[in-house]
């Protein structure tokens, strides 16, 4: 994938450094970013990433939507979804854009399942388009 001339990739199963001292590593369900030179070593931290997405589970709604919220936005990574599942998949996206100035996240959107509403498409950061068929189990 591509912005302009700008690599990036997606990766479900990746460990995203957030900071050294002391040591913060996540695992993102869902991590967007800019493409690393694995030949020379380099890792997954917080300043490659773009997006991060948690996909909310009864056993995760307090980490995915407070203590990961708060971890991602003091590590400085721009955007977080958090989605949340029904007996047929993805039902609800909400996301947040980080606001730099006080290093917390602002909620700028929530997209929802509706067979009535028009397809979901964002922006940034880079060009989405949601199709909930796509989102089913």
């Amino acid at each position: 994938m591509s912005k302009g001339h700008e690599c990036v990739t997606v990766n479900t199963d990746v460990d995203l450094r957030l900071r050294d001292l002391p040591l913060l590593n996540r695992r993102p369900d869902i991590a967007l970013y800019r493409c690393l030179d694995r030949e020379r070593g380099e890792r997954l931290r917080a300043e490659h990433a773009l997006l991060v997405i948690e996909i909310v589970s009864p056993g995760s709604e307090t980490q995915d939507t407070t203590d990961k919220l708060g971890e991602y936005a003091k590590a400085g990574i721009p955007h977080y979804w958090i989605v949340r599942l029904d007996l047929t998949g993805v039902s609800i996206i909400e996301r947040y854009r980080l606001d730099r100035a006080t290093t917390l996240y602002k909620h700028v959107g929530t997209f929802m399942k509706d067979e009535r509403s028009e397809t979901p498409k964002v922006s940034n950061p880079i060009p989405i388009v949601i199709d909930w068929t796509e989102l089913m189990f």
